[in-house]
């Protein structure tokens, strides 16, 4: 196979994140690499410190530059000295801390970089960071980065509305662009076996929950609503992924009586070999940015139950199309859409089609295309600068 075609302007992409563990937004990261790397830009992935379970997803052809820091934050002097070797065309960073890490960085290497941020979530849904002096110091110092930065980019249509109206982010500099979440190797990986008991045939359907185990991704509700459920039918619930909430939800599970039909296995990094089995996939986040784990859920054909939580599952679902949608928190139409979408199961055909509209291959194109058109913005800005200089002093 020939090696792919260079770009014209856009000849290398750092991409910034504090560290691969293991959360949505580092996956992304990893996957927008990969796909720069095989659309022909020299790619640097640049990590305050190499640590995380998506090392081992990173390509041979992406170059992983490991700042030895302790964080973000302390990464702050080697990034700078980073973009000062290396000059890559554009920094890609995403996450709070990251993000003012990379716009502080970008500012003592001399601001060459063209640097865009990444927004993955609403970031006025927390309403901790109204109270909260951290917190309240985190939204002032991303409102900063954000007028500074040369180009936003939000994952899904909601966030982008909450970056125009809380953050006063101008539509010159803000694009919806949503997130490689369906690799060429998703259907590959769904084939695999899980290995897990309770996904052999004939056994009592599993509903399935995935992500970090914390308060805002609602498994408290979840589990509230498998049991209602359960109440009704043979039913299990498996919840892949780690966090600090793993001991809460585990003695509510006992506290319930459901404790032998719940297992929490941990983070997995196969993911799809469970969504292409279960009876049905749950989202129950009380917010999100674009939730990717729905979209591969649907990309693997699984029915799928999510809540209508700000942003990204009205407009992944279409309203309700492809999937129930239920009021945040309500465990009891949760329960009652977990009971309506395995007696109906909808057409696994149609979830996969709407899943491909979030390709891996396209989005990163789309990605690329974007800044490559920022580069060549400042490029002919710099060279318009440089004509007036010289008109300027000649006689």
């Amino acid at each position: 196979m020939s090696a792919p075609a260079r770009r014209g302007a856009l000849q290398r992409l750092a991409l910034f994140v504090a560290d691969l563990e293991g959360g949505g937004a580092e996956r992304m990261m990893v996957a927008l690499a990969a796909g720069s790397a095989r659309q022909g830009v020299d790619v640097d992935l640049v990590v305050a410190r190499a640590a995380g379970p998506y090392l081992a997803e990173v390509p041979p052809e992406v170059r992983l530059v490991d700042l030895g820091a302790g964080g973000a934050l302390a990464a702050v002097l080697p990034l700078a000295r980073y973009l000062r070797a290396q000059r890559p065309d554009v920094m890609l960073s995403t996450l709070h801390h990251a993000s003012v890490a990379a716009e502080a960085a970008r500012r003592l290497a001399g601001g060459r970089t063209v640097h865009v941020v990444r927004e993955a979530n609403t970031p006025s849904g927390d309403p901790l960071a109204r109270t909260v002096p951290k917190l309240r110091a985190q939204a002032a110092a991303m409102r900063l980065t954000y007028a500074l930065a040369d180009g936003v980019v939000a994952v899904s249509e909601g966030v982008a509305d909450d970056l125009r109206r809380h953050y006063a982010v101008p539509d010159r500099k803000l694009w919806t662009l949503y997130n490689p979440v369906v690799g060429a190797d998703l259907a590959a990986r769904a084939a695999i076996d899980p290995g897990h008991p309770w996904f052999a045939p004939g056994e009592p359907p599993v509903v399935l929950g995935v992500g970090s185990l914390q308060p805002r991704k609602g498994f408290a509700t979840l589990l509230e609503a498998f049991a209602q459920a359960r109440a009704r039918r043979p039913l299990r619930l498996v919840v892949l992924g780690e966090g600090a909430q793993r001991g809460e939800l585990q003695a509510w599970a006992e506290s319930r009586g459901v404790a032998a039909d719940v297992d929490l296995p941990g983070f997995v990094d196969n993911p799809f070999a469970f969504m292409a089995r279960a009876g049905v996939f749950v989202l129950a986040s009380e917010r999100e940015g674009l939730p990717g784990v729905l979209i591969q859920a649907m990309a693997c054909g699984c029915p799928v139950v999510a809540t209508d939580c700000p942003s990204g599952p009205s407009e992944i679902l279409e309203g309700g199309r492809h999937g129930a949608l239920v009021p945040v928190g309500d465990a009891g139409a949760m329960a009652a859409a977990i009971d309506r979408t395995l007696e109906a199961v909808p057409d696994r055909a149609a979830l996969r089609a709407r899943a491909a509209r979030f390709d891996a291959a396209t989005v990163t194109e789309a990605h690329l295309d974007r800044f490559e058109q920022l580069v060549v913005a400042r490029r002919d800005r710099r060279r318009a600068g440089t004509v007036r200089a010289r008109s300027r002093t000649t006689p």
